[in-house]
């Protein structure tokens, strides 16, 4: 199965977002832009792992995120990869404790990585939310400054999902399991 370990957007934060997004839409129609309740912001990818790999991948989740702490984050700015006249990817970035998310990624790919599922993606995490894709090279920077100055609302993430990704003419997100932040917070914020 084709999985991947991610933080949710709460409903309101993805329909705040959903509403900023809408004038974009109309005017980037040759850009995919994907269904707002497949948004996630990936923490680590795993592509395919076999069944029996699991229950200690669950384990092994688990335990990793109960070592950190919930943290305030926000959606912010916009951006390309791998560059905004070039681009193939359109997304908003992520504002909150950026040590303590990259963090987290590490020690759920380092647990993932001990129960067998091997990362496919082992660049640092660059913390965003994919907005729209493009099948091919598209100059976005005008798209990148029109939605530069969105500023979502903040939200509390309390924890992450192990999601089995379906793909098809529609891509599809399963939750297979839910894992709290369960740590204290350093100095008491998030």
């Amino acid at each position: 199965m084709r999985l991947f370990v991610g933080l949710p957007l709460p409903q309101p934060v993805r329909d705040e977002l959903d509403l900023a997004l809408e004038p974009h839409r109309a005017a980037w129609p040759g850009l995919r832009w994907p269904d707002p309740e497949t948004w996630h912001v990936t923490l680590a990818f795993l592509g395919e792992v076999a069944q029996e790999v699991l229950p200690d991948l669950e384990t092994r989740l688990a335990r990793a995120a109960s070592r950190h702490a919930p943290m305030t984050l926000s959606l912010v700015g916009a951006g390309t990869f791998p560059s905004a006249h070039r681009a193939r990817v359109f997304w908003t970035g992520l504002h909150g404790p950026r040590l303590r998310l990259v963090r987290l990624a590490g020690s759920l790919g380092a647990g993932a990585e001990r129960a067998g599922a091997v990362q496919t993606d082992r660049r640092p995490l660059r913390p965003h939310l994919t907005l729209a894709r493009s099948r091919t090279d598209a100059d976005l920077s005008r798209l990148v400054a029109d939605f530069g100055p969105f500023a979502g609302n903040a939200w509390e993430a309390g924890d992450v999902h192990l999601v089995r990704s379906h793909l098809g003419a529609v891509v599809r997100y399963e939750t297979v399991a839910t894992y709290p932040l369960a740590a204290r917070a350093p100095g008491g914020q998030g």
